[in-house]
């Protein structure tokens, strides 16, 4: 079996003095999708900032694909080709659709055996978000809650990543643009991105991930493939209903 492309060990969290990820552990391997599920506040954002290196106070070991990053900044994981794709839809409002996509281009990328990894462009990537191809020039201001979302989703692969963190792509936005995330995400893991995915939706996770972590008050609680949480009524009681 192939070496993670992110490995996590023993991370610990913290906002100010208090501690908020207790030695979470977790993998991601080439061509996963994975999600990391658990209720409001149990730490799954918290997560995904402290591998990017977004918290100033952490601690653990976080290794993506064999290299330490568990003291890097945000901006040299990024450039090593870890996307992130935030909740809070930070797209450059003033600016159109392809100009935001062109901040977020990076040079092409290879495996480390030398393969190509995904390459995106404006066009490969209008036809995986169809509705972004009908407005190129359209402000992101002016843009709807959904589509900011596939506009935030875009600009991240713009980077070319091999691995993209997504916090919580179904939260909030409208069943139909659900649908196309989920039909994205799908696409994207056949093109050979992987994914660690944020959600709370479980009907969403089971369409799109291989294998899910749960959290609870930032602990991992679970771990196994999507199909035995779907049948585990016990742990989706007892970590996951509202």
């Amino acid at each position: 079996m192939s070496d993670p492309l992110l490995q996590v060990d023993g991370l610990n969290a913290w906002y100010g003095a208090a501690q908020i990820l207790f030695g979470v552990g977790l993998e991601v391997r080439r061509g996963e999708v994975v999600a990391l599920m658990g209720r409001n506040g149990a730490g799954k954002s918290t997560t995904l900032k402290a591998v990017m290196g977004m918290l100033a106070r952490r601690s653990g070991q976080v290794q993506f694909m064999g290299r330490d990053i568990a003291r890097a900044e945000p901006h040299a994981i990024a450039r090593a080709g870890l996307g992130y794709v935030p909740e809070d839809r930070r797209i450059f409002s003033d600016l159109t659709v392809l100009e935001n996509l062109d901040v977020g281009r990076q040079p092409a990328r290879q495996w480390p055996d030398g393969s190509a990894a995904p390459t995106w462009t404006p066009e490969a990537l209008f036809q995986l978000f169809p509705n972004l191809g009908e407005m190129p020039h359209r402000p992101g201001g002016r843009m709807s809650g959904g589509e900011q979302q596939m506009l935030t989703v875009a600009r991240t692969l713009m980077g070319n990543p091999f691995l993209v963190l997504l916090d919580e792509p179904s939260e909030g936005v409208a069943p139909l643009i659900v649908e196309q995330m989920a039909q994205m995400i799908i696409a994207l893991k056949a093109q050979g991105v992987s994914i660690l995915l944020c959600e709370q939706n479980m009907h969403f996770a089971e369409l799109v991930s291989d294998r899910a972590y749960v959290l609870e008050k930032g602990q991992i609680r679970y771990t196994g493939t999507m199909a035995a949480l779907a049948a585990d009524d016990e742990v989706r009681r007892a970590y996951l209903s509202m």
